[in-house]
């Protein structure tokens, strides 16, 4: 059995672009079209982060985005890597994915829609390239 190689000119690129809904330390969080609460809802961001900067706050954050609704329902992509929630835009490694997503590889880039400390709530917008 031999094994062969795509080649990345053959391989589709999906664009993804939604709202995460951020609330707590260890995520079950909506993930919607737009960033109002009552927008579509297109998913779920399940995972965690946790605090990992002496020096600067960095997030080692581990996330798999569920679709639930939509082209990709059942579909799953993982994103893992450093979130410096501060920073204008963050980028963050897609690492895999399952269903329309299986063997992903790609990038997310995160941008803070708003942040509000006092009742530790985010809502961040994402685009995510995958290759897949």
């Amino acid at each position: 059995m031999g094994l062969t190689r795509r080649g990345l000119a053959s391989e589709p690129m999906t664009h993804l672009h939604f709202y995460f809904h951020d609330k707590l330390y260890v995520m079950d969080d909506a993930l919607s079209e737009g960033p109002e609460p009552e927008s579509q809802p297109v998913g779920r961001a399940q995972g965690m982060y946790m605090s990992t900067g002496l020096a600067k706050l960095g997030l080692l954050q581990v996330m798999n985005l569920v679709f639930t609704h939509g082209p990709y329902n059942g579909s799953v992509v993982t994103v893992l890597g450093r979130n410096g929630p501060f920073g204008n835009v963050r980028e963050m490694p897609v690492i895999g994915g399952t269903g329309t997503f299986r063997f992903s590889r790609g990038y997310a880039q995160l941008k803070t829609h708003t942040l509000d400390l006092k009742k530790n709530d985010a809502i961040v917008e994402y685009n995510v390239y995958i290759m897949h």
